[in-house]
């Protein structure tokens, strides 16, 4: 790192907002032209580019750099890009769930029969499993029992329990599988507040 990037920042440090100024003026456009090609949204680009010199500023005691002035706010605006895209990518996805919800999946007056129709079809589900594997899924899936305390339970091993988990899973699956979006979304509906 060079002497005048050293004496750059360690008069950021200090409090000198001139010094600043400076660089933003100098690197404001070459680093807005860098976002926009890492989030292709000039807008976007231009506010990440001035937060990251707020942030800086407001960081200014914290900074340590062992390079460039120019290198250090290239990587302060890649990470800055980096982290709107991935909060880009959650937004979308809850704007996804939301469209699906607002969509025809409108589960509040419909719930209760779903609810039924699927217990039903779960319990014909269960009544094709054997006997034991029967009973070893109900004391995993409904009472909660762990493998151990089942195999404890019913004096057989724990492989055995594993086993037949196994087994009626892949039937629960199979009697299932077309309405498993179905579950999904009760699911979901039923763990948000």
């Amino acid at each position: 790192m060079q002497n005048i990037d050293q004496e750059i920042f360690n008069s950021i440090k200090l409090g000198d907002e001139k010094v600043l100024e400076m660089l933003f003026h100098e690197y404001y456009q070459p680093l807005c032209q860098y976002a926009f090609s890492l989030l292709n949204d000039r807008e976007e680009a231009e506010e990440v580019v001035q937060n990251s010199f707020v942030r800086i500023w407001e960081k200014r005691e914290e900074i340590t750099i062992q390079t460039s002035a120019k290198a250090y706010l290239y990587r302060v605006v890649r990470n800055s890009c980096l982290n709107e895209i991935k909060h880009q990518k959650v937004k979308n996805q809850h704007q996804e769930w939301s469209k699906m919800d607002s969509a025809g999946f409108e589960l509040a007056s419909d719930s209760m029969a779903i609810r039924g129709e699927l217990e039903q079809k779960i319990k014909e589900a269960m009544q094709k499993l054997p006997e034991q594997c029967r009973l070893i899924f109900s004391l995993s899936r409904f009472e909660e029992l762990k493998y151990k305390e089942i195999a404890d339970q019913l004096n057989i091993s724990i492989k055995t329990v594993e086993n037949q988990m196994g087994k009626a899973l892949k039937i629960m699956r199979e009697e299932l599988k077309e309405y498993l979006p179905l579950i999904l979304l009760l699911l979901k509906n039923f763990l948000d507040p």
